[in-house]
């Protein structure tokens, strides 16, 4: 696998990341940790809504059954830490499957509204299924193995799992697959013509997506001790997608950058005012006004006008 800019980039800042504990601070690692599971979650929804073009509202369904299947696998059933990561990550692939047969014959807002159904649907059985998930208390008190109870190593070990994931999505995302999903986004029509199984490819994409959102839910289980059912509500598939946007959706580095940065503005902001909602509506004004492109989209733009003016070529 090549390494360019970004990939050189992404590198340098895992790097960075795996020196938090030195910090001595815990509030600073609980804050990585979560930055660095919802960046998976980011950069899993950005295989659809990045790279293939289809708008998902309902992908908190995968982060949910994910969290689950691994805390009660863990507790209920007592099975082996790894074993009950590689069994969440198959029932998540399982269900967007199931799920994404039905999704992927629709497109559009259609398809994302029939992806929003699904997430409802999860959600209602996370809440009423009350002897396996614990209902509207959701699941607690998970176990969690010995290895990864204190603080400081779990956060190896979700940084271990997060470097690994971001590994594969780029090689998935800078594959021929990749090029096919790209192709797709652009024109679905043409990408036909060019002898592309569209509703195959997208359906691919889309149990993909699901794998690595079920992946990040189960780290996030793990990290709470427990899994509840507001992950699978609408409102979490409107954070990851802000997330996406955020970062940038078109860029493969962008969704981490967004999620970094809404969880870092949501700390500091929440400090000062209760009204942190009113200022995400202004930094998503912001970002649809003043930069379509995200947070990736400003940096790439800086670096050509750097390069630019360091060439002495004057930016048009």
């Amino acid at each position: 696998m090549r390494f360019g800019g970004a990939t050189k980039w992404a590198l340098a800042g895992l790097l960075l990341v795996a020196m938090v504990p030195l910090l001595g601070e815990r509030y600073y690692l609980d804050l990585t940790n979560q930055i660095l599971i919802y960046a998976l979650f980011a950069l899993s929804l950005n295989i659809l809504v990045g790279y293939c073009g289809n708008l998902s509202f309902g992908h908190a369904a995968f982060f949910a059954i994910g969290g689950y299947s691994c805390v009660i696998l863990t507790t209920t059933y007592g099975i082996p830490l790894t074993i009950s990561l590689v069994l969440s990550i198959v029932i998540t692939a399982a269900a967007a499957t199931a799920i994404g047969y039905v999704c992927v014959r629709l497109a559009a807002m259609h398809f994302a509204m029939l992806t929003l159904a699904f997430s409802m649907l999860v959600w209602s059985v996370a809440i009423k299924w009350t002897p396996v998930t614990g209902g509207d208390d959701g699941f607690v008190g998970a176990a969690i193995p010995a290895l990864i109870s204190t603080p400081v190593s779990f956060f190896y070990f979700a940084l271990l799992v997060f470097s690994v994931a971001l590994i594969l999505l780029r090689v998935i995302c800078t594959s021929t697959f990749g090029r096919a999903m790209i192709a797709i986004r652009e024109n679905e029509t043409r990408a036909t013509f060019m002898g592309i199984d569209v509703r195959k490819v997208r359906l691919q994409a889309f149990v993909i997506a699901g794998s690595f959102a079920g992946l990040a839910g189960a780290l996030l289980g793990l990290y709470n001790r427990g899994m509840y059912p507001e992950s699978a509500f609408w409102t979490e598939s409107g954070q990851v997608l802000i997330m996406v946007l955020l970062g940038g959706m078109h860029s493969f580095i962008g969704p981490v950058l967004g999620a970094a940065a809404l969880y870092i503005l949501e700390t500091v902001i929440n400090q000062y005012t209760e009204y942190w909602q009113i200022v995400l509506g202004v930094i998503l004004l912001g970002v649809v006004l003043i930069a379509p492109q995200g947070l990736a989209g400003l940096i790439s733009g800086f670096k050509r006008r750097k390069s630019r003016s360091g060439t002495g070529v004057e930016p048009e």
